[in-house]
């Protein structure tokens, strides 16, 4: 139980509405800060303004996945209010306050790190990035769908990473009888492409590859779809960047070429919020109640 403990969720998407009501049955005190346009009423929630949180006793701060952005604003899909957190709030709050966050950045990193407070990345951990590559492989199934018209059975897809989300969406194409290359850098990555059945390939030879390509699918966070390789694809071709953004595609180039390429980072939290939501709140309830019990630990 999170009995006493003061968190403040700031802003966020549906998926936030799953943490709230995780929270709230943990019996922990909970401030919603950016959610006025919300309709729904939990009762043992208090919705507030940022302005008019008293940050002396919050425990915990819950961000939303992508967490700030490089001015320290919030998104805020549940209000208009401008939600901004500035490094004095953060200074205000007790020194054993932690900031729990999808991912983070720049701005996040500085804060933290001037108000010597600590950060735990929700999607470094192994179990939630698992635990989301299922609504990422349904969402990419159903964008194949929707934006080609070919059947994925018989298509040639290229997933390229072969990292937690790579291996689900590799398997689960094959699974629905595409023929699957997949590329990667690692000898580890190669052997165990092997081993699944699949046909690998190193990213150096990339481009060769691409030249019959129906669908292609990047999990990799750096350029690695450049006008080089999209130069060769066919017209026909899909590219769908499950990378954070900004991708690792040439978009610009992509439409220049007429070939249609969509970023789409977090489609957890756009085709199944629900399910997104009980994995982030799950982990959270577990890490919010060892930091309790480790500071009664040190009371007793």
């Amino acid at each position: 139980m999170l009995t006493d403990l003061h968190i403040a969720v700031i802003g966020g998407d549906a998926r936030q509405l799953e943490v709230i009501r995780k929270l709230i049955e943990l019996d922990a005190k909970v401030s919603l800060i950016g959610f006025d346009q919300l309709d729904h009423g939990f009762a043992g929630a208090t919705k507030y303004q940022i302005t008019e949180v008293n940050f002396s006793d919050v425990d915990a701060i819950i961000l939303p996945v992508p967490g700030t952005n490089h001015e320290g604003q919030v998104d805020t899909i549940f209000s208009n209010e401008k939600v901004i957190l500035t490094q004095k709030m953060v200074e205000q709050t007790p020194s054993h306050c932690v900031l729990y966050s999808g991912i983070t950045n720049d701005y996040l990193n500085t804060l933290v790190k001037n108000t010597k407070r600590r950060l735990v990345q929700l999607f470094e951990r192994d179990d939630v990035a698992i635990y989301n590559s299922i609504p990422t492989v349904e969402g990419t199934i159903m964008m194949a769908i929707q934006h080609t018209d070919f059947t994925i059975h018989g298509s040639n897809i290229l997933v390229l990473g072969l990292g937690r989300v790579g291996m689900s969406v590799a398997r689960s194409f094959a699974s629905l009888g595409a023929h699957v290359k997949v590329g990667a850098r690692k000898s580890e990555h190669i052997a165990r492409i092997t081993e699944m059945g699949l046909t690998p390939f190193q990213l150096a030879d990339l481009a060769q590859h691409a030249t019959n390509v129906d669908i292609c699918i990047n999990t990799i966070p750096y350029p690695i779809l450049t006008t080089g390789v999209i130069s060769k694809m066919p017209s026909h071709a899909f590219i769908i960047d499950l990378a954070s953004k900004p991708g690792g595609t040439d978009f610009r180039y992509a439409e220049k070429r007429g070939i249609k390429a969509i970023l789409a980072p977090g489609l957890p939290g756009i085709v199944a919020p629900k399910t997104a939501g009980k994995i982030l709140a799950n982990v959270l309830a577990q890490l919010l109640t060892d930091e309790a019990k480790k500071r009664e630990e040190k009371k007793s």
